[in-house]
């Protein structure tokens, strides 16, 4: 299925699974002058047509399964799918040779991420988890002072995430709101603030949590909102207080850093401002805008940044940079996650 990457030739994408984030994948990668779309792989048959219209000349398959059998040649997989069918499929595409792109999370289960590294390893291939808000300005701001020292030590990190998702978004017969295939709302609405504290601040230890069902009863087998406090490895202590119960729309994301040298927080609804920033010695630099999310409906915002993922697997796969959010950082945030989670039992 794969060949050794000519680097003067585009990088050769197949989109499994092309619902709005997948169909989102495929149209960056049309878009790239250095990429190739070459397949889209969905099992539904009654999305051809459209996406004939919309991606002429690319074959369209209804199951990875046919694709990986009598498919054209790709470089990269990209899976799109529903949560649950994450890990299973990247595995099927790193044993056909390909490089993989991992919607997030890139695993429900810890064990099921382990053995995507494994696999990888074993291959020689690329894994790139999704992870997207690490391209936000003012999430690249955040780690440029953490890792320059300029907060000295980390007192408290306050991580809120307040979204809506009722019962337009998690509709009867969808894989939404499932246990198996959609696995929490940590998984599905918040990994990448998990992924964003984990990246900036390192692990975290001495977890305890409560979890909450306000207004999903009946719409989803799991909690819409938890309250999560932990200490950081690295010295500090922090909470995560999250909800999808909020009225109509999303209310914000935010995260609030006291430290040694002063505090800042990150807000809006999806990290995309600094709100306040008070350090030593310091004054805040002008940041580059953030890209806009309003072309992703109302429950993808924050997806902004997806053309920067796209450049960054084109980059790896031709050897010019390295991947920004590997498949050993992916299944950090599951095991954290899963650490979490645990306590619901």
């Amino acid at each position: 299925m794969s060949a050794v990457i000519n680097k003067s030739a585009p990088v050769r994408f197949a989109i499994c699974g092309v619902g709005h984030i997948g169909r989102r994948h495929a149209s960056l990668v049309a878009r790239q002058a250095e990429a190739q779309l070459v397949a889209l792989i969905d099992v539904r048959s009654e999305l051809e047509a459209d996406l004939a219209a919309e991606f002429p000349g690319v074959p369209f398959f209804n199951s990875l399964e046919d694709y990986l059998a009598h498919g054209p040649a790709a470089d990269v997989l990209t899976v799109a799918t529903p949560n649950g069918l994450h890990a299973p499929q990247a595995v099927a595409g790193l044993r056909h040779g390909l490089h993989v792109v991992i919607e997030k999370p890139i695993a429900l289960r810890k064990t099921d991420a382990e053995l995507i590294v494994h696999t990888a390893l074993q291959t020689g291939r690329l894994v790139f988890g999704v992870m997207q808000n690490r391209y936000s300005p003012p999430a690249t701001w955040l780690k440029q002072v953490y890792d320059e020292g300029r907060l000295g030590q980390v007192f408290l990190v306050q991580l809120n995430c307040f979204w809506n998702r009722d019962a337009r978004y998690y509709r009867p017969g969808s894989w939404k709101g499932t246990q198996a295939l959609d696995g929490g709302t940590l998984f599905t609405q918040f990994s990448h603030f998990v992924d964003l504290l984990y990246w900036v601040f390192g692990d975290i230890a001495n977890i305890s949590a409560r979890f909450q069902d306000f207004t999903h009863a009946g719409i989803t087998d799991f909690e819409d909102s938890g309250l999560v406090t932990f200490d950081l490895v690295r010295g500090g202590s922090g909470t995560l207080s999250y909800s999808t119960a909020v009225w109509d729309r999303n209310l914000e994301s935010s995260l609030t850093v006291v430290a040694e040298r002063g505090s800042l927080k990150i807000g809006g609804q999806y990290l995309d401002k600094v709100e306040y920033c008070h350090l030593q010695d310091y004054t805040l630099p002008t940041l580059p805008p953030t890209n806009p999310a309003n072309d992703y409906g109302p429950y993808q915002g924050s997806a902004a940044n997806h053309v920067q993922v796209i450049e960054n697997v084109v980059d790896t796969v031709q050897n010019r940079s390295f991947a920004t959010t590997n498949a050993l950082e992916g299944l950090k945030v599951v095991e954290i996650i899963e650490r979490i989670y645990a306590l619901r039992q």
